[in-house]
């Protein structure tokens, strides 16, 4: 937008003969109008930078959702140990992005492939950034390392935790992040001077980005553990080893879905920004709206699954209607910004048969993920990116990204197909790039016996054997030291029947 400056020459012309000194009263009126304008601008940053914090802590209370849904889905006698693992991406993942991740991923000036400026964020106002650019992309990092640690959950070494989420916060994912979403990036949409096909790559909250990174990580852990024991039986036939907690389950589907609202509007990173000066309509409109196509493909998702599910196992499952609804969501994060409402219900739908149809051929080949990471993230955010170059509207395109205002956008909108040719390019990459760094990172903690734990303690529970004791108390300590315990009587012989 631009602004008009008031000029003390001019507006002295204005007033009349009687002016003792009209260049010193225009000199003055136009001071006082620069300071209003400064005070302006300034509460325009400061309304950004909220908007921005604000959204950062929406993220971040993602890991509470990580945390319960996690909780819930492994067996009881493991839950301190994912607990733990959560604490530790969220505090690990701070550290190595602070020191290494930010300035690889947004440091700028750079190079299309990695960045190279900020590291330990140093001269970060040098640019266009501050603080809360970093915070808010530090709670997508670390939903990347929560994402895999949900599929090698119940079998896997502690120190195996550390190593794999320091490597994945710290250079792993931002990477990736700096070819899709830096102004330098190789594939970035709003590299506006050298656009791969016209267009860059469209993934506006990280379907491939986050989703796929975390998903993919997640697939290559739980293909080298290979399968929790138990899980699949001596024909290979699937055995359900299903967790202790729905309610946690829900608890924790609630809290993502309350957190994915900074997740994705929040992406935009700046509320105030008009786009018809003036009018009602800027990019306020476009937050709600990506906030409602987030609903929608989510709730989509969610029904879709369970009525899926009840004709294929005959029950109505609330832990797979959690996992569908979570599918939806993460299929519609590329794309929320720049598709109408009605699309991201058919984004929501086909989300639902792709986390199936994963899931049934995870079974098939015997690939076990306790969380359904891999399918879920991997699998929903693939077509979450392939959905974008397909239905991205050309106006929301412009108004998202700026640049030339014919950009090609959505295949089936009218756009061509070089969005969708760069897009197919965004998922080759990304799966190359984390089987790359990811595969043999695991492969290597395996040769070292630093991955999987040994089976007497993946039998008795990873709680009692490396972490100290059960995370559930089952008896009552005080009645412990009064010499009173309560036991379970079981019948025999004894005892006596009605029959008797």
């Amino acid at each position: 937008m631009s602004l008009q400056t008031c000029s003390a020459d001019q507006l002295a012309q204005l007033f009349g003969s009687n002016t003792t000194d009209p260049h010193a009263a225009a000199t003055l009126i136009c001071d006082q109008f620069a300071a209003v304008s400064r005070n302006f601008t300034d509460t325009g940053y400061a309304i950004d930078s909220t908007y921005l914090l604000f959204s950062a802590y929406l993220v971040f209370s993602m890991q509470l959702g990580f945390a319960m849904l996690c909780a819930g889905s492994v067996r009881a006698k493991n839950t301190m140990n994912i607990m733990l693992t959560n604490v530790l991406d969220a505090a690990a993942g701070g550290l190595f992005y602070y020191l290494f991740g930010f300035a690889f991923a947004f440091g700028s000036p750079s190079n299309g492939f990695i960045g190279k400026h900020y590291f330990g964020l140093t001269d970060i106002h040098a640019q266009n950034l501050d603080y809360s650019n970093f915070l808010y992309q530090w709670a997508f990092a670390i939903a990347a390392a929560g994402i895999t640690s949900g599929s090698i959950a119940e079998r896997t070494q502690f120190v195996a935790y550390l190593v794999y989420s320091s490597f994945l916060t710290g250079f792993v994912y931002p990477v990736v992040s700096h070819w899709f979403w830096s102004p330098d990036g190789w594939a970035s949409a709003f590299n506006l001077h050298n656009l791969l096909f016209s267009t860059g790559v469209i993934d506006f909250a990280g379907s491939g980005v986050v989703h796929m990174v975390g998903g993919v990580a997640g697939l290559w852990g739980a293909l080298i553990e290979g399968p929790r024991i138990g899980r699949f039986d001596h024909t290979g036939r699937a055995v359900a080893l299903r967790g202790h907690s729905a309610s946690l389950v829900v608890l924790g589907t609630f809290m993502l879905w309350f957190g994915w609202y900074g997740f994705n509007p929040g992406s935009f990173n700046k509320i105030l920004v008009p786009y018809n000066p003036g009018s009602k309509y800027g990019q306020w409109s476009a937050v709600g709206r990506t906030a409602v196509t987030t609903t929608l493909a989510g709730s989509t998702a969610a029904l879709t699954t369970l009525f899926g599910k009840r004709v294929l196992s005959g029950h109505w499952n609330v832990t797979d209607v959690c996992n569908g609804l979570l599918g939806g969501f993460a299929a519609i994060t590329a794309g929320c910004a720049v598709v109408e409402p009605w699309a991201a219900i058919v984004c929501g739908f086909v989300a639902s048969v792709v986390l199936i149809a994963c899931n049934k051929l995870a079974e098939r080949v015997r690939f076990d993920d306790p969380l359904e990471a891999a399918q879920l993230h991997g699998g929903c955010g693939a077509w979450g990116v392939i959905f974008t170059a397909l239905f991205a509207k050309k106006e929301y395109v412009f108004e998202a990204y700026g640049g030339d205002a014919s950009r090609p956008h959505g295949l089936f909108m009218g756009g061509g197909g070089r969005l969708l040719a760069a897009h197919v390019i965004q998922i080759l990459v990304i799966v190359g790039w984390v089987s790359a760094t990811m595969g043999p990172l695991f492969w290597l903690l395996k040769k070292l016996n630093l991955l999987r734990i040994s089976s007497e303690d993946e039998l008795a529970g990873m709680d009692m054997t490396r972490h100290g004791g059960f995370a559930y108390a089952y008896e009552d300590d005080e009645t412990q030291k009064h010499g009173i315990q309560l036991r379970k009587v079981e019948p025999n012989s004894s005892t006596p029947t009605t029959d008797e």
